[in-house]
């Protein structure tokens, strides 16, 4: 809901007559169950702003940097190694998000 209605404050403060593409970005760290999401934006954006607009999810990768070898890095899981030495002194920089990355509206 908190995207619908993100959705429905910009289109109001752009004064935009309605939305039929929303591109969403979405971290594996975000907690967000992507087919759960797809479904229930469906059913969210029904008489809305946004009623019938095409949902595309772009997911995106986890990054953390290596404190020992200084590089980041793509990982997996949470609590992965850094796969360029094998440290376990990682902090997570990216995976995190969700957020709406670009939205496209009916002239």
């Amino acid at each position: 809901m908190s995207i619908v209605e993100s959705l429905e404050a910009s289109a109001k403060a752009n004064n935009y007559k309605a939305i039929n593409k929303v591109w969403l970005e979405i971290g594996p760290f975000s907690g967000v169950e992507v087919n759960a999401l797809e479904f229930s934006f469906d059913v969210a954006i029904r008489g809305t702003i946004a009623n019938g607009a095409q949902l595309e999810i772009i997911q995106t990768q986890a990054n953390a940097w290596c404190f020992s070898c200084d590089k980041t890095v793509v990982v997996k899981q949470r609590y992965d190694a850094c796969p360029l030495c094998n440290s376990s002194q990682l902090t997570v920089t990216g995976g995190e998000e969700l957020k709406i990355k670009q939205i496209s509206i009916k002239e």
